[in-house]
């Protein structure tokens, strides 16, 4: 795999192929305004109520229901994955998903932008490991991805992978919650909707290959659970930090995951060479350490001035939109 080669599978696109880089272009687009509108609900419901850094209360979900910046935002994030799905219906996916990175690059600026505080070298560093790890480690899968029937076995694997992640990370919300800062809930999302995504697909492949019976139908139960659990962390972190940390999160560990269960688990890289592999280990170290290195570069006056941009000026009140 190299450049030229790249350069082959974007030249060699049909007229038809590339509606799907606009699409998913606006996708990225939508998926950074969706997430500076809820972080702007989450905030103010969070000042007219009480600290919810160490998880929303029912109250407070209630209440974003009822906050017009929050309901834009998700319906903006809707739109979204409906972009997203558009794009991979007409382009490949060498071209149309490593695009998703440029929501994180958007969001990152205008977060800048509405604090006033200049980026420093450790949030530049993390920001371009993040760009170049997710999009040469997608890149590398989309050369070496074999598309092929799961089979139930492989199925039940990431059931199981799953239930040990989400009791692990059961337990370690209900005894530490207080002490966890933001990246505990970016990551945790991030790994959620990895697996939400590989359920989708899961469920997708079955039907198609008219496997649709009781496993089928818990694997959807459970993409669905997966999706809501993934919001409310989401929705929290907001509430921890600035919506640039949160799309990190979500632009980086999501596809990180899902390719490494397809690559391990549903074995879609079987016949590989060796280098794509450590292609595979080197790409994703570099990218998911760049969300680390993004939140130990976040400072608390970061943290403050997120806030009081979404609240002042002229909007101090937490009563506004």
């Amino acid at each position: 795999m190299d450049l030229l080669t790249a350069a082959d599978a974007v030249s060699g696109l049909t007229s038809r192929q590339w509606i799907g880089i606009p699409l998913a272009l606006c996708g990225a687009v939508m998926m950074s305004l969706g997430a500076l509108y809820q972080h702007r609900g989450v905030t103010k419901v969070e000042a007219a109520t009480s600290d919810a850094a160490t998880g929303l209360s029912i109250q407070q979900i209630a209440r974003l229901f009822r906050r017009p910046s929050w309901v834009i935002g998700t319906l903006m994030l809707g739109c979204a994955v409906v972009l997203q799905l558009g794009s991979l219906a007409f382009s490949p996916i060498i071209v149309v998903q490593p695009l998703g990175v440029v929501s994180l690059v958007l969001t990152t600026f205008l977060t800048m932008r509405a604090t006033g505080i200049p980026f420093s070298r450790v949030k530049w560093l993390g920001l371009a490991m993040c760009v170049a790890g997710v999009g040469s480690f997608v890149t590398v899968a989309a050369f070496n991805a074999r598309e092929r029937v799961i089979t139930q076995d492989e199925l039940l694997t990431v059931f199981g992978v799953l239930a040990v992640i989400v009791v692990a990370y059961t337990i370690l919300f209900a005894m530490l919650r207080r002490r966890f800062k933001a990246i505990f809930y970016i990551v945790g999302a991030g790994v959620l909707y990895g697996f939400v995504s590989t359920l989708a697909k899961v469920t997708i492949n079955r039907i198609q290959n008219d496997n649709f019976e009781w496993l089928t139908l818990v694997c959807l139960v459970s993409l669905l659970a997966g999706t809501v659990v993934g919001a409310y962390f989401v929705q929290t972190a907001y509430a921890s930090g600035p919506p640039d940390m949160v799309i990190a999160g979500l632009t980086v560990i999501d596809p990180i995951v899902a390719v490494t269960i397809g690559v391990v688990v549903l074995r879609e890289a079987d016949g590989a060479p060796w280098p794509a592999f450590v292609a595979f280990l080197l790409c994703g170290i570099v990218a998911v350490m760049g969300v680390f290195v993004l939140e130990r570069g976040q400072t608390p006056a970061e943290i403050a001035a997120s806030k009081r941009a979404v609240l002042e000026p002229g909007d101090a009140s937490p009563r506004g939109r």
